[in-house]
């Protein structure tokens, strides 16, 4: 059974003398620009679903049909060709009557401007869809008042709408929409009319509703930065199609065509991105039981200065040091978990944003666990870096364990002969920890360990 809310297949709309004859040749191939002689194609071949509970946005600039498809999914417009399902009842089999039951029972709507009644109060505005539904006037007042409670306007229930400002205004209309307890929310360009800091705050308010309310919400917008801050999954428009759609985090970093890439290429990707997005798989990892001498080898053969330690079911433990295996292999010692060392781990749905100061703390990549500790993956900082500027993340090693160098080693420790030749041949201080066999990266041979309580407020 489908957990669709809304279907859409195969959506025309053509405004014009010859709308049939437009979509046939655009199913030709036409283009529409050649087609304005014979009507406006408005939106054209559009398809797409959306589940219960999801925020579905539709992005695009003025023209893209992004305002006629969701007046469509209401049937306020009516299709040229293709279908709309609300809750598996095509629209085009309704006859009026059982469209506007539909409207008052299921779906709400956000206007740009409001859409307020000037001679009524705010309470009176809000409870306005229950009195179309026809709600006892003392329980759409109560429920009205409860809902302008959650918008923050308990305290100007009886102005007037000339008396708010735009965004007071917008809050009335939101509540009116939520109000009247739909099942569908439908807001188109809800929040382009008011002020950026005013707009910011009213998306942070409707992603907060939602948390707790789970509408089905369709959202019309031109602006991407809240095409991402606000959709679960978001549909760019373009010429009256929809050119791709997924999640903000495909869109971001896999654009369909140039136009989308284009499009994408200011958005603010630190918070859009999550570690989850970005992380690498993590070669050198070692279960505690394993013992020094396993991981030793482990870091060899993959040219790291450090490994990953995890208990049994990939639970994360901390990090071992190529130096301080060597040291408990020197000393007899089979216990690895004696020198395992705590690191900073992050979340996988903590944004990039949040993981900048932690990745400057942290001499090693930033270990990803989920919420039973289990280690998923790392972000090393080259590659955090890369994601926030949007070039590729590809890094390597850097062999600095030169013949020449390995010559002048003893066993496992460098001489101070080969401190000096390696020191020269990277034309700086050695890196903090070395050992035969292994690269140092980037991160292993950045700044100095950061003081105890940087890494306590980190964690």
């Amino acid at each position: 059974m489908t957990s669709a809310v809304i279907e859409v297949e195969h959506l025309y709309k053509v405004f014009g003398r010859r709308p049939q004859e437009v979509i046939r040749r655009l199913t030709d191939g036409a283009d529409r620009s050649e087609l304005t002689q014979l009507g406006t194609a408005a939106v054209i071949d559009a398809s797409f679903t959306v589940d219960r509970g999801e925020f579905f946005v539709v992005m695009g600039l003025s023209g893209s049909g992004k305002s006629t498809l969701i007046r469509m999914l209401n049937g306020l417009n009516e299709p040229t060709a293709g279908s709309v399902s609300i809750f598996g009842h095509d629209l085009g089999d309704l006859d009026a009557k059982e469209l506007r039951a539909l409207r008052r029972r299921r779906i709400s709507m956000v206007f740009q401007h409001f859409a307020l009644l000037p001679n009524r109060t705010v309470l009176e505005n809000a409870a306005y869809g229950l009195e179309v539904q026809g709600v006892d006037p003392a329980e759409r007042a109560e429920r009205a008042m409860a809902v302008l409670e959650r918008v923050g306007l308990r305290d100007w229930v009886t102005k007037y709408p000339g008396e708010l400002s735009g965004g007071m205004q917008q809050r009335v209309g939101l509540a009116r929409a939520l109000a009247a307890d739909t099942d569908i929310l439908l807001m188109d360009e809800a929040f382009s009319a008011l002020d950026p800091l005013i707009r910011r705050e009213m998306q942070e308010q409707l992603l907060d509703l939602q948390e707790d309310l789970q509408k089905t919400i369709v959202f019309i917008t031109h602006d991407l930065n809240e095409a991402m801050f606000l959709g679960d999954r978001v549909a760019v428009m373009r010429d009256g199609r929809i050119v791709q759609s997924g999640t903000p985090e495909d869109i971001l970093t896999d654009p369909a065509n140039d136009y989308v890439a284009q499009f994408v290429q200011d958005v603010d990707r630190a918070r859009v991105l999550t570690a989850r997005s970005v992380m690498e798989p993590i070669l050198g990892q070692v279960q505690v039981s394993s013992g020094p001498r396993t991981a030793l080898r482990l870091m060899r053969e993959q040219q790291i200065p450090f490994a990953f330690v995890l208990d049994r079911g990939r639970k994360y433990r901390g990090v071992v040091s190529d130096r301080d295996v060597t040291r408990l292999i020197k000393d007899g010692v089979s216990d690895l978990g004696s020198v395992v060392q705590p690191s900073i781990t992050v979340g996988p749905d903590e944004l990039l944003a949040d993981l900048v100061r932690p990745s400057v703390i942290s001499k090693i990549p930033l270990g990803v666990v989920d919420d039973h500790g289990r280690l998923l993956g790392g972000i090393p900082r080259a590659t955090l870096l890369a994601s926030l500027g949007s070039v590729p993340s590809t890094t390597q090693a850097i062999d600095v364990i030169t013949p020449k160098v390995r010559a002048l080693a003893e066993g496992d420790t460098l001489t101070e002969q080969a401190h000096a030749v390696l020191q020269d041949a990277i034309g700086g201080e050695t890196p903090a920890s070395v050992s035969i066999g292994t690269g140092a990266t980037a991160d292993a041979m950045v700044a100095p360990e950061a003081p105890a309580d940087d890494r306590e407020r980190a964690n």
